[in-house]
């Protein structure tokens, strides 16, 4: 879905065009409106914008200042200007900037929809994978691609040698001798992406697509932003991020709402050309780069904690006071284990079993010694205590008393059969608290939409109040409610306004200010066409 800002100092000429397009186009649309230049930059700083419809003439501000200021904020944002004025030099300057139309307004409200519905298409094409290799004048060398992945996993992610004392200059040599396009100097974005694939790919088609991710992703960066990928040793992507020299102080302090909306342009380009869900966890702030490892630690545990399986997420973390704990890190046993942990922190069930079966089935079938077996019991025993102490499981599970006692067991048999059911109820009570985690979130937000019908109840707005980012907020909310955010907002706007007409002492326009509408003739549009009758209609009945 894009977000349309509609902006003209005229409020009838807003008001309408907001009606018009939520009604017509909603499921293509999340619109927005604002009555002047000033407040349409707010907006722009709030949140990712994709078209702009303006009036080119508005005091204070002209449409075409406005339209250099929207494309520091958001370059990809398409501009349509919308006014009475039809001299060819307003024409002329509006369409000598790319991605800007003009229309005037005498061409009527459907051609103003159709240029909108044209607008749109064009954003989609854009999106589409062989115009974005294009794009794409050069891919770097393959094996400056696998020394930077080696010099980051080891010195970054691992955390930097403490008998090696790193300079700045030490640094910088390093990155150019990597050719690593960032500065040493410099505080470091770091934005953590995992693939949640739609179909059993090959490795092969996996490690294809994660080639044309990061096409995908210099496509829409590299214009703002220098940015280096690596792959970590749990299979996904990490992104060190900082503003390009001549964007550095256009972006300012905002450069985490520019890359939180950007990733949304990223996710729905891999959706529509890879058919690839990817989600993201990103630092709330850039950080120094000795705290690299601490943060990439703490992005790791609030990805796992996201609270539905299924919808692609983009998670901020605003404040990294995470416990990184690295018990996980310990363990000195076989990939297969190492790789059921992985499945256990993602909640991978069918994977995670099919590992225990393997190595159940080894254990059983060979004759090793009783060390190697005992072994083998306990780094799975191990594994998912560290899990539940980690996650503070160990009141919510019971019968836990001979996890760590393999002589409280008849057999290895038993033994394994033990494990096995402990794994079951952590996967239970993981899918259980995810669903609890997101049927509280909802009700939360019901509760403040009954709360605050009278205020701004916009999906950006809602998702600034639950921490939350917009697209992914409005995706959960339909999972969650089986209907859209809007149609929610205007059913409980409805069944007010109708207990508020039962009371003969109000006006009609103060009911309509009490459920969100400030002009009494929207009010009345959106009454009757939920209703078939008009607001007086109805309470005279």
């Amino acid at each position: 879905m894009y977000r349309l800002l509609i902006v003209d100092d005229e409020e009838i000429i807003t008001q309408t065009l907001y009606e018009v397009f939520n009604q017509s186009m909603q499921e293509e649309l999340d619109v927005y409106k604002a009555f002047s230049a000033k407040e349409a930059l707010d907006w722009m700083s709030r949140t990712r914008i994709d078209i702009v419809l303006s009036d080119i003439r508005m005091p204070g501000m002209s449409g075409l200042e406005l339209m250099e200021k929207i494309h520091t904020y958001w370059p990809r944002c398409r501009v349509v200007f919308l006014t009475g004025y039809s001299e060819f030099e307003y024409a002329y300057q509006a369409l000598q900037k790319a991605n800007v139309k003009y229309l005037l307004k005498t061409e009527g409200y459907n051609k103003v929809m159709q240029t909108i519905q044209e607008v749109i298409d064009e954003i989609k094409y854009d999106h589409q994978i062989n115009h974005l290799l294009k794009q794409s004048v050069e891919q770097k060398d393959a094996l400056v691609s696998i020394a930077q992945g080696e010099y980051f996993r080891q010195v970054i992610l691992d955390g930097y040698d403490e008998t090696v004392e790193r300079s700045l200059e030490m640094l910088e040599h390093e990155f150019k001798h990597f050719d690593i396009n960032l500065r040493a100097d410099e505080r470091v974005l770091i934005v953590l992406g995992r693939f949640a694939y739609t179909t059993d790919l090959s490795y092969l088609q996996k490690v294809d697509n994660l080639s044309l991710v990061r096409q995908i992703w210099d496509s829409f960066m590299s214009d703002q932003i220098n940015s280096t990928a690596v792959i970590d040793k749990h299979g996904d992507l990490i992104w060190f991020l900082q503003p390009s020299m001549q964007a550095g102080q256009m972006l300012g302090g905002r450069i985490t709402t520019y890359v939180e909306g950007t990733l949304e342009l990223i996710q729905q380009a891999c959706q529509a050309t890879l058919g690839v869900d990817l989600s993201f966890t990103m630092s709330g702030k850039p950080c120094n780069w000795e705290q690299v490892s601490s943060q990439y630690e703490a992005l790791r545990q609030l990805q796992r904690m996201h609270i539905s399986e299924g919808i692609p997420v983009i998670q901020v973390a605003h404040s990294l006071t995470l416990s990184c704990s690295s018990s996980s890190e310990g363990f000195r046993i076989g990939p297969k284990v190492e790789m059921m942990t992985l499945h256990l922190e993602a909640g991978r069930i069918k994977e995670f079993m099919e590992s225990f079966e393997e190595i159940e089935s080894y254990t059983l079938n060979h004759n090793d010694s009783a060390l190697r077996s005992m072994e083998v019991y306990y780094s799975l025993s191990l594994m998912m205590l560290s899990y539940m102490n980690r996650y503070q499981l160990n009141e919510q599970l019971t019968d836990m008393n001979k996890l760590m006692r393999l002589d409280a067991h008849a057999s290895m048999k038993e033994g394994f059969r033990y494990i096995r059911m402990i794994a079951e109820k952590i996967f239970s009570n993981k899918h259980s608290d995810d669903r609890d985690r997101a049927s509280s979130v909802i009700d939360k937000i019901c509760n403040y939409i009954h709360e605050h019908l009278s205020e701004d109840l916009s999906l950006v707005r809602l998702a600034e109040v639950h921490y939350f980012n917009p697209s992914y907020l409005s995706r959960l909310f339909k999972q969650e409610k089986g209907v859209k955010l809007s149609e929610y907002i205007d059913e409980c706007r409805l069944r007010r306004a109708k207990e508020l007409l039962g009371n003969a002492d109000l006006k009609i326009r103060e009911v309509a200010l009490q459920v969100g509408y400030e002009a009494a003739h929207s009010f009345t549009r959106f009454f009757k066409k939920a209703t078939g009758m008009t607001p007086q209609e109805y309470r005279d009945l």
